[in-house]
Formats: structure tokens, sequence, C-alpha cells
């Protein structure tokens, strides 16, 4: 079971807990997509004039990078939803 949320620290204000909740639930929103793209075999190259070991190294800060922008542009709905989550669990409904 996780801990429950807590209350803002420090007097920090509503606001500044909300946007750490939002930019916490955009950050694993992107995580996810990152690793959906990575299954899906984007980054992948095949053929005698790939990159070879340094592309397949670099490929993962290309797949985080456009989950980012993904996110960014409004994504798939899942940032919102676990947003939503976070903040009534720190509300402590």
């Amino acid at each position: 079971m996780l801990p429950p949320v807590t209350a803002p620290v420090g007097g920090q204000s509503h606001a500044v807990q909300e946007t750490r909740l939002r930019e916490a639930a955009q950050k694993l929103e992107a995580q996810f997509l990152a690793e959906m793209l990575k299954h899906a075999g984007l980054g992948e190259t095949q053929g005698p004039f790939t990159g070879g070991a340094g592309e397949t190294q670099f490929a993962s800060f290309l797949r985080e990078a456009q989950a980012g922008e993904m996110v960014r542009a409004g994504g798939i709905g899942l940032a919102e939803r676990l947003f939503e989550a976070l903040k009534e669990r720190a509300d402590g409904k």
C-alpha cells in the first residue's frame, strides 16, 4: 500500500502542490509513452547502413524526447487521470 500524500510542506501553497503533482503525472505519462514507443519499435533500424551500437544507445534519448513532446501536445490523457487521483489522495478524499 502506498503511503498517503502529505499536506503541503514548508508553507507551500495549494497551487504549488498541484503544480508539483501535475508535473509528476506528466513525467509518468512521458515514461509510459517512451516505453510504448520502444516496444513499438521506434528508433530501431535494420540494414547495413545503420548507426551501430551508438545509434542503439542514443535511440532511447530520441524516444524520451518524442514522448515528452507528445505529453506537451496533450498526450493520451493518462497524466490528467493520474493528476486527479493524486489530487484526491492529497485532499484526503
